[in-house]
């Protein structure tokens, strides 16, 4: 059923040896554990202990801290495991997915706007040498599904593009760049594959459209290319696939339709049998609603397992989720070939990796290494090279207006777009010391743009004006809002060009929608106008009567310096290609 001399394994008679006996003299309490990952909410010494010693934890994850207290919690995780355990982390970006003082490198739309592989490969050798830095082992990247529809925001910057053979050669890129770390997995995610759906996972159902011959060409063909390439584990997506199971059962009704991590014509028939992958399956997270709202937790559990997944992603209640599963093992549910099956591939990934050959001390490194890893110069030169190569001019209809310079165009307003307000996000700056005192990107880019001779302004909206009212003890007249037009003549005299500077992470523009207002840019046939989007790259779909817009994806300082000098060079500077269709599919947008 497992095949351990094969890839991703290749393990000698020894180590196979190993697998089997430890197998054979597990309990079932033990083998329970194997299939479990937990999220760690505590660093402290009893809680860790205790997930390894009560619960016999196959694999880890944490949540973000700095990357000396991430390799303390993991030395204390390795020295109460009876078995090494798998400790993963989202290098997605490089190493700042592993801690917050780790390299980011770059998104992975930014890296598929280059069309550069070694970008590709260079990220991925940052994040293993930062993982295996910090005591972790496994990478939960690279992300392989692919943007067909611009609406997917779960996937939007987190995919290399919309074309399936670019994404197959970036993804096996970065996974090349990990195995340059010896002793660290590469797990690609999410299978079947993401990216038609506009619709979130997290928060609700998720399709994938494609039928069998369509799949292969594209997704298949991602996965196949990085299982060819010894891929070691796969994160299974909440995914429904109605066409595919159409093909299998032509009077299959919705009703009967699951996503692929608890579906086993998916998770083993498509990925086992027609793609011949060999190596480990680990759920994407459980508490995610395309999963959860398909049955009862204690049934999902088991089902998950019993589909073709070897490992399950996160506790509920530990207590709860342990028992259940334990229960559906004794009474059958879970039978026993599937469980051998399944710690035959987690055991023999360990192993294929070298934990079992190593010390319980020697399973992490040593403390004084860390800093020269994560302030690694050649890994920080990495990122402004991306940054320049990526910039990408989609759209330029109005010729002339580029470049900009403080003789032509010397005063520039700054128009700056946010998106709806997140509570979450709001949290996590905090969480993380951001926030206050930190500059926005309009603020940093009317900086640079001041320094290099122009006279530019952030716009200030009707509603903004009216807000400091309010927080003056003042009563605003609504007139402000409804009623504050200025003559055009007036409006073109106030600047020579304008920057729509997109600052949107999610969802659309919060345009104010003041009558006459400058923060949505109607006055395109008035004015030069020149559209920025610093994250979100679908920008054109709510201001399609922009002619000149570039997506940068980001915001750094690296992709500002790099900005700058573009738009004061020309067109030639942006020498990236578009990754999705950021015309997002609509006819007005080529206007």
């Amino acid at each position: 059923m497992v095949d351990l001399k094969a890839k991703p394994y290749s393990l000698s008679d020894a180590d196979i040896a190993w697998v089997e006996s430890t197998i054979a003299a597990m309990t079932d309490e033990e083998k329970v554990g194997q299939l479990f990952w937990q999220l760690t909410s505590s660093q402290e010494e009893g809680y860790l202990k205790e997930l390894m010693e009560k619960y016999h934890l196959g694999g880890c994850r944490y949540n973000g801290m700095p990357g000396a207290k991430v390799l303390e919690q993991n030395r204390t995780l390795q020295k109460y495991a009876k078995i090494p355990v798998f400790i993963a982390c989202n290098p997605e970006s490089g190493g700042s997915g592993v801690c917050p003082d780790g390299t980011f490198v770059s998104s992975q739309v930014k890296i598929g706007a280059t069309r550069k592989p070694e970008y590709a490969q260079a990220m991925g050798r940052v994040s293993g040498a930062q993982i295996a830095a910090t005591g972790c082992n496994m990478a939960f990247a690279p992300v392989v599904d692919i943007t067909y529809n611009w609406e997917c925001e779960e996937v939007l910057s987190r995919a290399y593009g919309n074309d399936a053979e670019l994404v197959a050669t970036m993804g096996k890129a970065y996974m090349n760049g990990i195995f340059e770390t010896p002793g660290v997995a590469s797990c690609a995610k999410h299978f079947p594959g993401n990216g038609q759906d506009y619709r979130d996972a997290h928060l609700s159902n998720n399709v994938n459209h494609f039928g069998l011959d369509k799949w292969m060409a594209t997704y298949g063909h991602v996965y196949k290319t990085l299982i060819d390439g010894g891929l070691q584990a796969i994160m299974g997506g909440h995914i429904l696939m109605p066409e595919y199971m159409k093909e299998l059962n032509p009077d299959i009704t919705p009703e009967q339709l699951r996503p692929a991590t608890l579906c086993p014509e998916i998770m083993t028939g498509l990925l086992r049998d027609k793609l011949g992958f060999n190596g480990m399956v680990v759920t994407d997270a459980s508490h995610m609603v395309g999963m959860t709202n398909q049955m009862k937790r204690k049934d999902m559990l088991p089902a998950a397992i019993n589909a073709g997944c070897d490992m399950f992603l996160f506790f509920n209640d530990p207590d709860e989720d342990f028992n259940d599963m334990l229960t559906a093992y004794k009474s059958g549910i879970i039978p026993e070939a599937r469980m051998t099956e399944a710690l035959t591939r987690i055991l023999g990934l360990k192993a294929a990796m070298g934990l079992n050959k190593k010390a319980k001390e020697d399973l992490c490194p040593k403390a004084e290494d860390l800093a020269a890893v994560l302030q690694n110069p050649e890994f920080k030169a990495i990122a402004p090279a991306i940054s320049k190569d990526a910039l990408t001019l989609v759209k330029y209809k109005q010729e002339g207006v580029l470049p900009l310079s403080p003789e032509k165009t010397k005063r520039v307003m700054i128009v700056s777009v946010k998106g709806p307000d997140s509570p979450f996000a709001a949290l996590a700056a905090m969480a993380m010391g951001g926030g206050a005192g930190k500059k926005t990107p309009a603020e940093k880019l009317m900086d640079r743009l001041n320094a290099k001779g122009f006279e530019a302004f952030i716009y200030e909206s009707p509603l903004d004006k009216m807000k400091k009212m309010i927080a003056a003890g003042e009563k605003p007249s609504l007139n402000i809002y409804f009623a504050g037009k200025n003559a055009i003549s007036e409006f073109v005299a106030g600047q020579d060009v304008v920057i729509t500077l997109f600052d949107v992470g999610n969802g659309h523009p919060a345009f104010g929608l003041s009558k006459g207002g400058g923060e949505i840019p109607w006055y395109v046939h008035e004015l030069p106008v020149v559209g920025i989007s610093v994250n979100k790259p679908t920008m054109l779909a709510d201001c399609p009567m922009l002619q000149t817009y570039i997506n940068t994806y980001d915001s750094n300082d690296d992709t500002l310096d790099a900005l700058v000098d573009a738009l004061l060079t020309g067109p030639e500077a942006f020498k990236g290609t578009d990754p999705i269709d950021s015309y997002c599919g609509m006819i007005d947008t080529h206007m």
